[in-house]
């Protein structure tokens, strides 16, 4: 099946490594064959970021497109931004920091014909300091045994079906917002594969997962989504799967 995928690319002064996101994500649709766009999503950046997106944008005009914000909205929010904005059938988050190759994911595209979530988990965690890495198996820890599943990673470069994502009312702009977009979608009965990806090393600046505001606004993410998932009446309803989903066609097949 031939897909049309659209890479969304946050990107909150990455002056330093923003060119070489694109660079790698055109590289990696040669590379596999696909047709596709980027969409940066520039979040307030105060450095050339959007100057310098601008500039590619002359040489790709068909292919990369940019939104501003005038201030920082959040991982989240500039990832709902640009799924507003994707004229692709499937969508991929991939951080302007450079520290993942788009090619750790879509090498994997294929897997679409059978699933309707590709999800990477990493696999050389030996590239992030103990502590980031302590964090991250104690968030997994608790959001796995929260909610009854068993994910390996949930905050990485996911590979989702469009459509999916537009039946999702709860739209959060901080960190947890790709754990609560996983857990709603799963526990409709989406079907996903887990794949393994290789991380690469920033090429300048910090994460800023781990800041104190940012690990506030993911615990009230996480109460929010135990609310949503254990006391709120609508997850009892009958679950309204995307048409075009591989999951409603395999469903049907069944039945019938």
């Amino acid at each position: 099946m031939k897909i049309f995928i659209t890479s969304i690319v946050p990107a909150l002064n990455e002056e330093k490594a923003i060119l070489l996101v694109i660079d790698n994500i055109l590289s990696a649709f040669k590379e596999f064959n696909l047709s596709g766009e980027i969409i940066i999503i520039n979040d307030g950046s105060t450095d050339s970021t959007a100057q310098l997106v601008e500039r590619k944008m002359k040489e790709n005009p068909n292919v990369i497109r940019l939104i501003n914000h005038d201030k920082p909205e959040g991982i989240g929010a500039s990832f709902w931004d640009g799924v507003d904005m994707a004229s692709g059938d499937a969508v991929v988050l991939i951080p302007g920091d450079n520290e993942n190759d788009p090619r750790e994911i879509l090498r994997y595209y294929r897997l679409l014909d059978d699933v309707d979530i590709i999800i990477p988990f990493v696999f050389n965690k030996e590239v992030r300091s103990f502590s980031r890495n302590l964090l991250s198996f104690f968030y997994l820890f608790v959001v796995n045994l929260t909610f009854s599943v068993n994910f390996n990673y949930t905050n990485g470069t996911i590979l989702y079906r469009k459509s999916l994502l537009k039946k999702i009312d709860c739209r959060r702009n901080d960190f947890f917002f790709q754990t609560d977009i996983l857990i709603r979608l799963v526990k409709k009965g989406y079907l996903f594969a887990e794949v393994p990806s290789k991380l690469s090393l920033r090429v300048g600046g910090a994460s800023k997962a781990t800041a104190l505001n940012s690990l506030w606004r993911i615990f009230k993410g996480y109460l929010r989504l135990i609310k949503d998932y254990y006391f709120k009446k609508e997850k009892k309803t009958k679950v309204d799967l995307a048409a075009d989903s591989i999951t409603a066609a395999r469903r049907k097949a069944f039945i019938n």
